[in-house]
């Protein structure tokens, strides 16, 4: 008998950023801090719902500029996804719980997204973990994706 271990789906990314782990935590409690870097490059987001507790969450809708080379999960040119908050550790970690709105099951089921702060140097070590990722997001274009978050993350706070 032969059993067959599913693929992990384990993403992640990191970078070092010249802000203290209290302004980065402050970046994922305030929505129109999170609306200004949370898209990857070539989207815009918007938020419908934002309860920062644990507990509560948020409902936010990413949009493509130009959908011809990425098609949404849930609308031609749109990802909606809904959050919501398993832990709000100030100034250490975020633990989100991610839904993406889609008819499609290669996107269905919960990705757990871990983002971490850790002191360094000249800042903060912030590295995002997502665990579970759906069948139908690729390794590299996610990876790229929240790098580019991170980028837009670091401008908006160093």
């Amino acid at each position: 008998m032969t059993i067959e271990l599913a693929e992990a789906r384990v993403h992640s990314a990191s970078r070092v950023i010249l802000a203290s782990p209290r302004t980065l935590f402050r970046a994922f409690v305030d929505p129109e801090m999170m609306v200004s870097w949370r898209a990857p490059d070539g989207m815009s987001a918007r938020m419908q719902a934002f309860d920062p507790r644990v507990g509560g969450g948020y409902r936010m809708t990413l949009t493509y500029a130009d959908a011809t080379d990425q098609p949404g999960k849930t609308t031609a040119n749109s990802d909606t996804v809904e959050v919501s908050f398993a832990e709000l550790a100030a100034e250490e970690r975020v633990v989100e719980l991610v839904r993406f709105e889609s008819d499609d099951p290669a996107f269905a089921g919960e990705m757990r997204l871990t983002t971490s702060f850790a002191p360094v140097a000249d800042g903060s070590r912030v590295t995002m973990t997502a665990e579970q990722v759906p069948s139908g997001i690729g390794k590299d274009e996610h990876e790229s994706g929240i790098a580019a978050s991170l980028r837009k993350l670091a401008l908006l706070t160093e």
